[in-house]
């Protein structure tokens, strides 16, 4: 008999951190996002339960309960004085709100993703207070910032905090001194080229000779195996040989448009090379909606191959420890 653990996703995107846990055996049970035209994407691909709207009008008691609860939350301040003292701070705030979940289904695995300045924001007194919570509810407390580049296998340097806590109430002895082993750093083997078509794609994505900024980019995009940066004024260029952070705002507005060089002229990436470089293989579904959200679905985007490894190294814990009690799908 195996057990397949359940996982409940919070600011679910377009699912990266749902696909992460999908590739290595847990059950997807619901999932909540609030953009309109992300839960369309997320549609395509996923048939489980989608809650569709605001994560503070969620009725907590309405959700399956879960053994995993994952959140790539935004990132709010917190006042020390104010938490301390039980002042009003608490309310709206992202992050209290899954403390609200995990209070209610006391779930096996706490899967929380951020930004790598969530370490040092608002002073460090955010992380302290996260950190602080989630310990006091007597879970473990692990973190570490992560890159696509050298976790994932990607060209892609992204940076991202990830925090997994487990319930120590599980097995009180083997969590005793217990610290959650990342994965190891493993060599980038994949270059831009494989992940960059070599062929022609819609003209709309080519920069040529009519558009101002094109004698700009003919001086300074003198390679083919990197990707570029036009910032409104100037090109940028990646050393390094890997993509450059993709952003929610690239490809609108003249900033942080990321561009290839390639036999057919100058170009920026297309929608479906942006969440390649995010892990998603061609098998996932991008639905006819503007360029523009897809561009700003791949930049919220977290990286499916690095959830993938931390997924992995989640579902080995749990089948390490006696979990007596919990919310499995017992299969033959």
């Amino acid at each position: 008999m195996n057990n397949i653990f359940s996982v409940g996703s919070l600011y679910a995107g377009v699912g990266g951190i749902c696909m992460g846990f999908k590739n290595n055996g847990f059950s997807l049970s619901w999932a909540n996002e609030y953009d309109k035209n992300a839960c369309k994407t997320y549609r395509s691909n996923f048939n489980h339960r989608l809650i569709e709207g605001d994560v503070m009008q969620l009725d907590i008691s309405s959700l399956d309960k879960v053994d995993v609860l994952t959140a790539g939350f935004p990132c709010q301040p917190f006042s020390v004085a104010g938490y301390r003292q039980g002042f009003d701070d608490k309310r709206g705030n992202h992050f209290f709100k899954i403390l609200d979940f995990a209070d209610a289904m006391r779930p096996k695995v706490l899967f929380l993703e951020n930004v790598k300045n969530l370490v040092g924001h608002d002073k460090g007194r955010t992380f302290k207070i996260i950190k602080e919570l989630i310990e006091k509810r007597n879970y473990t407390f692990d973190a570490k910032v992560l890159n696509t580049k050298d976790y994932g296998n990607v060209p892609h340097n992204r940076e991202r905090i990830f925090i997994i806590a487990f319930d120590k109430d599980l097995d009180p002895r083997f969590f005793e001194e217990f610290k959650f082993k990342f994965p190891e750093k493993e060599d980038l083997t994949k270059t831009i080229q494989d992940v960059v078509t070599n062929e022609k794609v819609d003209d709309r994505y080519y920069y040529g000779e009519d558009k101002y900024m094109y004698p700009m980019l003919k001086e300074a995009m003198r390679r083919d195996d990197t990707v570029y940066q036009f910032r409104r004024q100037y090109v940028r260029e990646n050393k390094s040989n890997v993509c450059p952070t993709l952003t929610a705002n690239m490809g609108t507005g003249g900033h942080n448009v990321p561009l290839v060089k390639t036999p057919y002229g100058f170009r920026k990436l297309t929608p479906r090379e942006c969440f390649r470089f995010q892990g998603f293989d061609n098998s996932y579904i991008l639905p006819e909606i503007a360029i523009s959200h897809l561009y700003k679905q791949a930049g919220n985007s977290v990286s499916v191959p690095v959830i993938s490894r931390l997924a992995s190294a989640i579902m080995k814990v749990l089948n390490s420890v006696n979990v007596s009690e919990n919310h499995l799908v017992e299969t033959a």
